[in-house]
């Protein structure tokens, strides 16, 4: 019985924990593959830390405890996370994507538990489809490049 009670995490359940390193797992991989800043380990943790907030906020049974707020609050300090990432580099703003990233990876902790440990696994191979997949078309499809793009894709291939 002693042993039930030491792997007992009581508000979290292990198939949550487990689905919020999957989700990280998806799309740090995605990001890491590709030399890009967010990789594995910074997308599970993110998505795992999201996830335990909103558990333990609806644990709370009380008058006094809004989920909404708690939600509110990580958007707001999740969002001041990944304005960390975004730098200037010679006239071009780089790290949008990076920061973007960022704040869909605390949506998908929310989502586990709100909506489901598969709806997020789901969510997170959607935003892998959306990052790999427009780089496909920046590729095939040059009218995609323009504007600011242009002078990022230039940038880009210097760097390279």
């Amino acid at each position: 019985m002693e042993l039930l009670t030491f792997f007992d995490v009581s508000p979290f359940a292990w198939s949550k924990i487990a689905a919020a390193i999957c989700c990280g797992f998806i799309v740090g991989l995605e990001r890491q593959l590709r030399g890009k800043p967010v990789g594995i380990r910074t997308s599970a943790l993110i998505v795992l830390g999201t996830y335990m907030f909103i558990a333990a906020s609806n644990s709370l049974n009380n008058d006094v405890t809004d989920t909404s707020r708690i939600i509110g609050q990580i958007v707001t300090g999740v969002g001041f996370l990944g304005a960390g990432v975004m730098l200037a580099k010679d006239g071009i703003v780089v790290g949008v994507t990076s920061a973007a990233t960022i704040w869909v990876l605390a949506a998908i902790g929310v989502a586990i538990d709100i909506a489901g440990e598969l709806s997020a696994i789901k969510l997170s191979v959607l935003v892998v489809g959306i990052l790999y997949g427009v780089d496909v078309l920046e590729d095939y499809f040059t009218s995609l490049t323009q504007g600011v793009h242009t002078k990022f894709h230039d940038w880009k291939k210097r760097k390279k």
